[in-house]
């Protein structure tokens, strides 16, 4: 969208957003009526996702003009990993055991063969969308969507110096990374309000995860408190302290690797990848969260360490919405359909291996999320089943970033060699 949105303030932005999220817990809130009837179809935290994109759709505030997701992303998130893991069992989230991994992998997979897939399938009745050559070879541009679903940003820019797509060309391929990745994070959302029918029929065993989450739960009511302002301001003040401490260390990680190793410079190299500050954050803000869960700061779930944690997801979560133009949907329908093949592959082999090892709903969606999507969306999946599994989501990024680029070099290979000429 070209035209200026009508909301171009921060300030403002921020607000609408603040008052959509309270507009849907309120009315969500409601047990009879016609928002009962509508959240028992449409799940609340769905609605904190679409309603954001449709202000966008509609011109009221749009994400390149405003810095709100970009706040919520680099100082919420951190601040919420730490509130969340504070309460963190880290023995329960090892006894989750394989199945995890395993999804995480899956969707992997299914994203180095859904691209080649993809042509293939287009290239028999659309062989111009999925051809060109040099520079303007759509592969190439293609590459940096498997680089951004497998790992994230940095992954994709690292596939972009790698394979020299036409820059001219390349906002169609963000465009189809932005609409195709969100559309799926609306159906995952709406699937989390189904999650019980959902795992019936996958026959899954969620008892690792419910014991887990009522391991949190009996602890937090072990240690329940009513929280006072000293409460509140000692909480700001770990989770903030830890973010600053996640911001520090990051810069200096990637400043080390970047001035001493050469490699990590080269970004045609896999390793480049390392140098994301972004990565380091995150990883530095869960490692925070997990020392300080061994120490007396866990008893601060019982203060509600992990709702103050929930909101900034929750804010997180519209920020994102606020990503999502619907009218952007019809822009490039010959690529968009790439994707959305692309995607469409990618799930059902999550699904077809969650069917076979009786994995729950969670895993598919995470190990999903892992990869497209990455930290910034992984946790927020997660926590949307419950706030004590926010960890799980963080920790299978952080995997996806490390292996992002390696795998998207094997998918471009693979999309090149069915590409038609």
């Amino acid at each position: 969208m070209n035209e200026q949105p009508l909301f171009q303030e921060d300030t403002i932005v921020f607000g609408l957003l603040m008052l959509i999220l309270a507009f849907v817990f309120y009315t969500s809130s409601k047990k009879t009526g016609a928002f009962a009837k509508f959240y028992k179809i449409v799940p609340a935290l769905l609605m904190c996702y679409l309603l954001p994109a449709i202000f966008n759709s509609l011109g009221l505030i749009s994400p390149d003009v405003s810095k709100v997701y970009l706040i919520a992303k680099n100082y919420l998130l951190p601040a919420a990993i730490v509130l969340m893991t504070l309460s963190l069992d880290l023995k329960s989230v090892f006894n989750l055991g394989p199945k995890a991994l395993i999804m995480f992998f899956t969707g992997t997979i299914g994203i180095v063969i859904g691209g080649p897939i993809a042509i293939l399938v287009i290239s028999t009745f659309s062989p111009e969308t999925v051809g060109g050559a040099g520079p303007d070879a759509v592969w190439r541009g293609l590459s940096t969507l498997a680089g951004s679903w497998i790992g994230g940003g940095a992954n994709q820019t690292a596939m972009y110096e790698i394979f020299k797509y036409n820059p001219e060309k390349y906002g169609a391929m963000v465009l189809v990374d932005i609409v195709v990745a969100q559309i799926w994070m609306a159906v995952l959302l709406f699937g989390i309000g189904k999650k019980d029918k959902i795992d019936k029929w996958l026959k899954s065993d969620t008892t690792a995860i419910e014991n887990l989450k009522q391991k949190v739960i009996a602890y937090e009511k072990s240690v329940l408190k009513t929280p006072d302002l000293t409460d509140y301001m000692i909480m700001f003040g770990i989770a903030f302290f830890a973010v600053g401490m996640s911001h520090f260390g990051s810069g200096h990680i990637s400043n080390f690797l970047s001035s001493n190793f050469e490699v990590f410079n080269d970004q045609t190299s896999a390793l480049s990848s390392f140098t994301s500050t972004f990565f380091w954050m995150i990883t530095i803000a869960t490692l925070i969260g997990i020392v300080l869960s061994f120490t007396k700061a866990k008893k601060y779930e019982g203060a509600g360490a992990s709702k103050l944690g929930s909101i900034f997801i929750y804010i997180l979560v519209a920020s994102i919405g606020m990503k999502m133009d619907l009218a952007s949907i019809f822009d490039n329908p010959g690529l968009l359909l790439v994707g959305l093949i692309w995607m469409v592959i990618h799930v059902l082999l999550l699904i077809i291996v969650a069917k076979i090892i009786k994995a729950p709903y969670f895993f598919l969606a995470v190990g999903s999320k892992a990869n497209v999507g990455g930290a910034a969306s992984a946790p927020v999946v997660a926590a949307a089943f419950h706030p004590s599994l926010a960890a799980v989501g963080v920790l299978l990024a952080v995997v996806g970033y490390a292996i992002g680029t390696f795998s998207a070099l094997f998918c471009a290979s693979l999309m090149e060699i069915v590409s038609p000429i």
